[in-house]
């Protein structure tokens, strides 16, 4: 079902904000208040209308005996009514400010008013759940509609419902409590997974006091949430209690729009990328208790459980008892796949149009150098590895060219920012990648092939909680151009990697907010002189969060890209995918970066692509032969 281009559903949970009569008959009062629901961020607002003639037997209107409580809603409902040129006056209103406009017909003239405007959908009220006559009228409008169940039985609602499916409405149930506001242990919030038994799109209208009812009605699958909005709960009328003023609204739809992302398919558990990297961190592997030689069976004595969990799982122990071992080991080297395997993937001699290379640290250089020939290597390092001496990993000059790939947290955990407005901490950044720089500068002694190194960097402006307002992002940009005034560089060129905007640090997701945007990247790139490292998987998760066409962005970016990270990406969190397994279409990128940067070299990215002895490294090289 959709309404004013909205596809309602639970990706996108639909949010009405009544105001009913709460402007107590004030059009000034009811403008103000869509003014503020449309700050919430909610979909629409809602209003009332009824032509009391037609609402009320004329008996009740002359308040000939009624009871007290009608009576005194015909009081509330006579002073607070607005006429129908103000209705129209507030569409136009809503119109113009960008937020839709509905409304709840109480009776037939009120369907034909509405129709004049035209309205795109009608809200109907609990009290007319049973009203066949106006909902038989309401269908001839071929219009989506919401309908409240309050005050109604099983077997009403399920009449109901058999009414519209006969005249092929489209149409959506909400469970409701019509007491304001509503006592908790009177909701029955679980009916919401009854009615998803009688029809498809359902979701729920709250009176509670509170927001945490109407989160919960989402978490159970509510595709619309309505609630009353008002600018102060103690103002006269019956609704206002019941209802939400602003800052409760406004945390309603943050929290709806939360759980809409947080709720998932249901379908698997599947490990997130952030999970990834804490259970390499914090899981356990199987591990050599000893110096092994090739040839080995092994048993129980040659194996021992420690983290991380880089290696293979604990849970393949019994797969591993009685294998013969292909490699030698040293004490406490990871088990792998390949270890239980019957066939190792190995390198080979690649063939690119382009310079190419494979990732490494100092540790494993004499053993990717002693397999394989790229035309040159990117070290990444890490804070600690800033203080090792590279002639105790590269014992003679090598011809082939090098990149680094510099640290993105440094030592007291501080992770690098050169753009942060705190100066304590961006003098600490500029220290510490001044470091990175002098030991680039010092492995030209191994590489002196290489006149001018790359140096990767992931240069900040990051934060903790929210992205940055987009007013505030060229100060940061400034700052980090400031940042690089203060670097000696002479020697070796920066180039900022592309971003993607849920970067993970210490275990947990923080905002990127620079180098994610197309348009910002090449702005910034041409203001200060940059090239950039394009890290395509960081890339496809910026546009599939924000909904720019990839390649389109591939166009713009390629023409200030120096450097490539190859890399698959699914979603907005699914980074370093082995090519193939996410989105990207790797065939229509190479004719991209093939015309806008045909000597940009490249690795692949792969998400532990070490592991097993570079297997990820050389199915991804494998993948991209032909490509570029």
């Amino acid at each position: 079902m959709k309404i004013n281009g909205i596809k309602i559903g639970e990706s996108h949970t639909f949010i009405i904000a009544e105001i009913g009569n709460n402007h107590n008959g004030s059009l000034e009062r009811a403008k103000q208040m869509v003014d503020l629901v449309q700050k919430t961020g909610a979909d629409c607002v809602k209003f009332q209308m009824r032509h009391m003639e037609e609402t009320y037997r004329n008996r009740t209107l002359k308040k000939s005996g009624d009871d007290l409580g009608t009576e005194y809603v015909l009081d509330l409902l006579e002073r607070f009514q607005i006429t129908n040129e103000e209705h129209k006056e507030l569409y136009e209103y809503c119109k113009n400010k960008g937020i839709l406009y509905l409304c709840t017909p109480w009776d037939l003239n009120s369907v034909d008013v509405l129709e004049s405007f035209p309205v795109k959908a009608y809200k109907v009220s609990s009290a007319d759940l049973t009203n066949l006559p106006l909902l038989d009228r309401l269908a001839q409008t071929k219009k989506p509609l919401i309908l409240s169940s309050g005050m109604s039985t099983t077997d009403e609602v399920k009449k109901t419902i058999n009414f519209l499916n006969n005249r092929d409405v489209e149409f959506a149930i909400l469970h409701c409590n019509s007491t304001y506001p509503a006592p908790l242990h009177d909701i029955n919030l679980k009916w919401i997974n009854g009615l998803k038994k009688l029809h498809s799109n359902v979701g729920y209208s709250g009176h509670e006091r509170g927001i945490s009812v109407s989160l919960a009605a989402k978490a159970m699958g509510s595709s619309i949430v309505e609630r009353h909005f008002t600018l102060d709960r103690n103002m006269e009328g019956p609704d206002h209690a019941a209802s939400l003023e602003f800052d409760q609204f406004s945390d309603l739809v943050s929290g709806i729009r939360e759980i809409e992302q947080s709720l998932g398919t249901g379908e698997k558990r599947i490990v997130s990328q952030g999970e990834m990297i804490n259970r390499e961190n914090l899981g356990k592997s199987l591990v050599s208790s000893s110096k092994l030689s090739k040839g080995t069976i092994i048993d129980a004595s040659h194996i021992k459980v420690r983290s991380p969990g880089q290696g293979l799982s604990p849970q393949s122990y019994d797969e591993l008892i009685g294998k013969i071992l292909k490699r030698d080991m040293n004490s406490e080297d990871f088990f792998f796949d390949s270890d239980i395997k019957e066939e190792s993937i190995e390198p080979k001699d690649y063939s690119f149009r382009r310079p190419w290379g494979v990732p490494v640290r100092y540790h494993d250089f004499q053993e990717y150098s002693s397999r394989i020939q790229p035309d040159f290597f990117e070290f990444h390092f890490s804070f600690s590895d800033m203080d090792l001496n590279p002639s105790d990993y590269i014992s003679k000059t090598n011809n082939m060219d090098f990149v680094v790939h510099a640290p993105e947290l440094f030592a007291n955990s501080q992770l690098m920012d050169l753009a942060t407005s705190d100066d304590d901490y961006r003098n600490n950044s500029i220290k510490d990648t001044q470091r990175i720089i002098d030991i680039t500068k010092s492995l030209k002694d191994f590489f002196p092939k290489t006149q001018k190194p790359l140096i990767v960097t992931n240069i900040g402006g990051f934060s903790m909680d929210e992205p940055l307002n987009e007013d505030v992002k060229e100060t940061y940009y400034n700052t980090f151009g400031n940042s690089l005034q203060e670097l000696n560089t002479e020697g070796v060129e920066i180039i900022p990697q592309t971003m993607a905007p849920f970067p993970w640090h210490f275990g947990g997701q923080r905002y990127q907010n620079l180098f994610v945007k197309p348009d910002e990247i090449v702005k910034w790139c041409n203001k200060l002189g940059l090239r950039m490292c394009f890290d395509v998987s960081h890339s496809m998760l910026t546009c599939n969060h924000y909904g720019f066409d990839f390649y389109e962005f591939a166009e713009e970016v390629s023409s200030v890209t120096a450097y490539l990270h190859m890399g698959d990406a699914s979603g907005v969190n699914g980074e370093g995918l082995q090519i193939g397994k996410g989105e990207i279409d790797f065939k229509k990128l190479s004719i991209i970066l093939n015309q806008n940067c045909p000597n940009a070299a490249f690795i692949p990215e792969i998400w532990q692509g070490h592991k097993n002895r570079g297997e990820g490294f050389w199915i991804g090289l494998n993948k991209l032969e032909g490509f570029l």
